[in-house]
């Protein structure tokens, strides 16, 4: 007579949510205490962790500009109202390290970085991973909107079921290592309200807090004021050059443009609407052009993080999707490896404004899963 399969809890283990550890790392925000909440309620061993990574006061010289320390409040007071263990680890030097040095001599070299990949894929998972492992836990838990479903191959990773909450964008380094011990509870929820919901059930005070909208060390989206005050000189003037090689003004400094940028460069007057559309730091010049320059038809990619069931050479061509900003729709794409981490890619229609710095992440063309990604390198 066969033996039935164990029962499994809500993460996944054959044994009673008591006897489950989970980390859940809580930034403070309502997502991250929704899903804590809700573990604690169901009867796991709840051990919540928050990272302190940066002083706005320190980051900005500005004055009472800290709000990390209101963050850390809000994670600790849903710890003590749920009933379970907190923590607040100071990883500070090793978000410096990793993250904003990296956003600094990124913008600096003319890209457009995204910190927001780096820190999950430096910081949140692999070393608050490893503190997770440390104390024990089963599994880490974190408030990100995506999705983990086990396949033929083991565990997957799909974008969320609220395509406007999705983050797969940010979450394409995610390796198959640390899927296996990653949980995701809101990826499966309709919308944002949802988790709202939960919250004020939970009778969290956090239920009304409003998202976060800049990166976190950049609280008002001035990049390049933070940049001026890491890098001291860094905004050094020079000339906006057209593509054809007119000097048609000065500039304050390259880091003050993005490629793609259109509005505020100071140069009107002229009969044709001009893009930055490329930005050369070894001669300070902020290169403009009509729109068409902006269409880009073959990306090259490196730092790729594979995710597919089959090793990524094992074929010369993959037909997917590819989204090159978090904000626009996945297009369809070509991607030829030419090798373990590096490749061509060529989209099937033109995408406007791809810059460095950013990620180009790959998706099946048909259905939810993420295949993986990497970073677009040069112009």
């Amino acid at each position: 007579m066969a033996l039935d399969a164990p029962t499994l809890n809500s993460l996944g283990f054959a044994k009673p949510p008591s006897e489950t550890r989970v980390v859940v790392a809580m930034s403070g925000g309502v997502d991250s205490s929704v899903v804590a909440a809700q573990l604690a309620e169901e009867g796991y061993d709840v051990v919540g962790v928050t990272l302190q990574l940066y002083d706005h006061g320190a980051a900005l010289a500005k004055k009472g500009a800290c709000c990390a320390g209101l963050d850390i409040h809000d994670a600790r007071r849903v710890a003590e109202d749920m009933g379970f263990p907190h923590y607040v680890l100071d990883y500070e030097n090793i978000f410096k390290d990793a993250v904003i040095d990296e956003f600094a001599d990124s913008y600096l070299a003319g890209a457009t970085p995204v910190p927001c990949i780096r820190c999950n894929e430096r910081v949140k998972f692999k070393d608050l991973l490893e503190t997770a492992k440390d104390l024990e836990a089963d599994c880490m838990a974190t408030g990100h909107y995506i999705q983990r479903k086990m396949g033929e191959h083991g565990p997957e990773l799909h974008s969320a079921e609220d395509a406007n909450r999705d983050q797969s964008y940010f979450l394409f380094s995610t390796t198959p290592e640390q899927l296996d011990y990653l949980r995701f509870p809101l990826g499966h929820l309709p919308s944002k309200d949802a988790t709202r919901e939960l919250a004020a059930r939970y009778g969290l005070q956090v239920a009304d807090k409003p998202d976060s909208q800049d990166i976190c060390f950049v609280p008002n989206g001035n990049y390049a004021q933070v940049i001026e005050k890491l890098r001291p000189g860094a905004a050094e003037p020079g000339e906006i050059v057209h593509a054809d090689g007119r000097v048609l003004g000065e500039h304050n400094g390259v880091i003050h443009y993005t490629i793609g940028q259109r509005r505020g460069l100071g140069i009107g007057g002229l009969e044709e609407p001009l893009y930055v559309v490329k930005l050369d730091v070894d001669t300070k010049q902020v290169i403009v052009g009509p729109k068409e320059m902006l269409s880009t038809l073959t990306i090259p990619v490196r730092e790729i993080n594979w995710l597919g069931d089959t090793p990524f050479t094992s074929q010369p061509e993959w037909h997917v999707s590819v989204k090159v900003r978090s904000t626009r729709p996945p297009r369809e794409a070509i991607i030829r490896p030419l090798s373990d981490t590096t490749a061509e890619v060529e989209l099937l229609t033109p995408e406007e404004g791809v810059s460095p710095g950013q990620a180009c992440v790959f998706y099946q063309t048909e259905g939810s899963r993420i295949l993986g990604g990497g970073w677009i390198w040069r112009g």
